[in-house]
Order: structure tokens, then sequence, then C-alpha cells
């Protein structure tokens, strides 16, 4: 997840930097007054969005796996936990009764 995550900020920066130097070269329009940089960072989010659905598609795919396997393995020990507090408390009532 941690290697998914760097590879879509440095997609993200990389973009950044290529339109910062479209707009620098004038060939990309550039902001309102002082709106420059916020112009160009929020056209490089807009580009990098399906630049990383297209390249970081295998990447995305195992972090998906990992999260997955990590989630399934927690319901496998939360529905063991349950089994053996289950099993105290039966234990407990049945010697209750049988004290009774």
């Amino acid at each position: 997840m941690l290697r998914y995550t760097a590879m879509r900020f440095g997609l993200i920066v990389a973009s950044f930097g290529v339109i910062w130097g479209l707009v620098r070269l004038r060939v990309l329009p550039a902001g309102l007054g002082d709106s420059n940089y916020l112009w160009v960072a929020l056209l490089a989010l807009v580009v990098s969005a399906p630049l990383s659905f297209v390249l970081l598609r295998n990447v995305r795919e195992q972090a998906a796996t990992q999260v997955s396997d990590k989630v399934e393995r927690t319901r496998r020990n939360l529905a063991a936990n349950q089994q053996q507090e289950d099993a105290a408390d039966d234990a407990a009532r049945d010697g209750a009764a049988r004290a009774a």
C-alpha cells in the first residue's frame, strides 16, 4: 500500500513539474494574478488521475490484494476470539447451573 501511495505521489509531482514547465514556456496559459501555482497544482491533479489509473494498475491491484488479505485475516481472528469467548461463557454457565 505504501508503494502505491509513493508512486501516486511521484506521478503527481512529475505531472506538476511537466505542467509547470509548459506554463513557463507559455504552451499552457498561466493562472490569473498570483494563482499560477494553484492552477498548475489543480491541472497536475486532473492530469495525473487518468495516468495513475492506467500506469499504476498492477501496483493498485497488488495493494488491493494485500488489504483484502489483511481484512480476511482480521475477520478470521475475530471469529476465533468470539468462539473462545462463547465457549468460556457456556462453561461458566454450565458450572453455575450444576452448583445450584
